[in-house]
């Protein structure tokens, strides 16, 4: 059944909604869906996202903007504990919370310890300002009954109203949970231009999309041991247009690694970078040259000093 919002005011809306959930169930393709354009890469690796990527709604009754976290994960990892202290500010920091679960997985370990960290907030925001998502209804092995059970037993402060099953990948049940959200939200003026559907900056990006074409190429452990910067950027205007010249690079914690990144005679390197330039020629107006290279950075992941850049 789908949620009926109140009739409107004069009155807009504004809030930022912090999507939450553990790693691998749908919160940047909901974030995409939300606010109509790619605005946080997608893969089927786990805790693909590193940063609180901000996905914006304008609508005629306000602006949400979405703030996609990274998976919350149980590990003792410094770069899993980086992401899930993004996680625990973007919960503290915004207006409403968006808590998304996977319906074809059972709630274990990482679920319980989501859901423990929500009841431990004031009961007035579980009531108030937060809605659950029951993602992937779409696919045969989901069953929503055991989910809602679990959110009755977890979250006995969250209104059964304010449970919606939804599949990012059919974009079904969106409308609903987002009439929802702006119900809950409150009276405010928009933090960005109507016609924004993300803050990030160029740079960040292309990095992003790079290393989403790094995870959906790359087996195993090796996308989790890789990160994109850019090492130059500019842009050429002429009577034609703009040209975006980019040399980017993938690093990567070992020698070994970047001969699985370039790949034998350079062809996993090249799909990488012809795949990121197909997105990134969808995304941007401008033409954009994109010369991709992979070094070694030994260690990374132990760095403090490259880890408080990316994350």
């Amino acid at each position: 059944m789908c949620y009926h919002a109140p009739l409107m005011s004069d009155t807009k809306k504004s809030a930022f909604a912090a999507i939450v959930g553990r790693p691998s169930v749908g919160k940047s393709s909901l974030l995409n869906c939300f606010c109509g354009g790619k605005a946080a890469i997608v893969s089927p690796v786990p805790q693909t996202t590193r940063n609180s990527i901000r996905g914006i709604v304008n609508r005629e009754q306000g602006q949400i903007v979405f703030v996609d976290t990274p998976g919350i994960h149980i590990s003792e990892k410094k770069l899993n504990l980086r992401l899930k202290a993004v996680s625990e500010r973007s919960l503290t920091e915004s207006d409403l919370i968006v808590y998304v679960l996977d319906a074809t997985r059972p709630p274990l370990d990482e679920e319980n310890a989501i859901a423990a960290r929500l009841a431990a907030l004031p009961q007035e925001i579980i009531r108030e300002q937060t809605i659950a998502l029951i993602n992937k209804i779409d696919l045969p092995q989901a069953h929503c009954p055991s989910i809602e059970i679990f959110l009755e037993d977890t979250l006995p402060s969250l209104p059964r109203t304010r449970i919606f099953p939804v599949s990012a990948l059919m974009r079904t049940g969106l409308d609903c949970a987002l009439d929802c959200l702006y119900d809950m939200a409150p009276q405010g003026h928009p933090y960005y231009d109507d016609e924004v559907y993300t803050d990030q900056d160029v740079q960040f990006r292309i990095t992003e999309i790079i290393r989403e074409k790094c995870m959906l190429f790359l087996q195993n452990e090796l996308p989790h041991c890789i990160y994109v910067d850019i090492e130059n950027a500019a842009l050429k205007t002429n009577e034609h247009g703009g040209i975006l010249q980019v040399m980017a690079v993938i690093r990567t914690e070992r020698d070994s690694q970047k001969g699985i990144v370039i790949g034998k005679g350079g062809a996993m390197i090249k799909k990488i970078r012809l795949a990121a330039l197909a997105d990134l020629a969808e995304i941007f107006d401008w033409k954009i040259t994109l010369d991709l290279r992979v070094k070694k950075d030994k260690d990374w992941r132990h760095n403090d000093t490259i880890l408080k850049k990316l994350v």
